[in-house]
């Protein structure tokens, strides 16, 4: 597995278009070294998806499943410009999670102007349960990346790297060049991000090769990069 030692963004069957169970996902992860992943499951307005019954229930899962840390999250869909996100996943079951990621989804909110997707994020990172902005470099959703980063350090939130997204076969396909602005801005003001497989099938889990070839182009800085322990993740989750 190398220097990287969690993965917070993973889906199981749930989510209705992944592939893999929870126990699936753990085993995989333990047999990689990896020591945590997070299950974040699309939230329910996401078509195909689980209820917010699915989620209220995540606390019967064991914190240790196939010998690795398991977290509790969700993958919460931005609905329009003022962050507004899944109404059925309501705070109560927020508190019950670890924490929650939100993201722009074409079924869930059309691509906007860059101010307009720009607010959106801005505005979801002021969510208190929101700890991760999932693929913010999406080139379908245009953003003021200098906003967005401010944004993400006067709240504390992690934009995230999203492996899957620059995956040839990935209808986010073109978002290099923007995530590479993201980084270099993420350097300036001094934010860390987190590595994201968004995995929907286990053998993916902890594939970060993607990500590195930007990392690189941006001079990214190892110690802005909240996988390389759990101790980062820790503090800059749950202080």
């Amino acid at each position: 597995m190398g220097e990287y030692k969690l993965d917070m963004h993973i889906h199981s069957v749930s989510s209705g278009h992944a592939y893999s169970t929870v126990t699936e996902n753990a085993r995989y992860a333990n047999d990689i070294g990896m020591e945590a992943i997070g299950i974040t499951d699309h939230a329910p307005m996401m078509p195909g998806s689980c209820g917010y019954l699915h989620f209220l229930n995540m606390k019967i899962l064991p914190d240790y499943i196939e010998g690795i840390r398991v977290y509790k999250g969700i993958e919460l869909n931005i609905l329009d410009t003022s962050g507004r996100t899944d109404k059925s996943i309501t705070k109560g079951i927020l508190r019950r999670l670890d924490y929650a990621i939100a993201s722009l989804h074409i079924p869930c909110i059309e691509p906007l102007s860059l101010e307009e997707n720009t607010a959106a994020l801005c505005n979801a990172m002021e969510n208190e349960f929101v700890k991760i902005i999932g693929h913010p470099g999406d080139p379908r959703y245009p953003i003021n990346t200098e906003q967005v980063v401010a944004s993400a350090k006067s709240t504390g939130t992690l934009l995230e790297l999203n492996n899957a997204s620059f995956n040839p076969s990935n209808s986010r396909k073109g978002g290099e060049e923007i995530t590479i602005e993201m980084l270099k801005e993420c350097k300036r003001q001094n934010v860390s991000v987190i590595l994201g497989s968004d995995a929907h099938y286990h053998t993916y889990i902890g594939d970060f090769s993607y990500c590195k070839p930007l990392l690189d182009a941006a001079d990214f800085p190892e110690e802005l990069i909240v996988n390389r322990s759990m101790d980062a993740w820790q503090k800059l989750i749950f202080g």
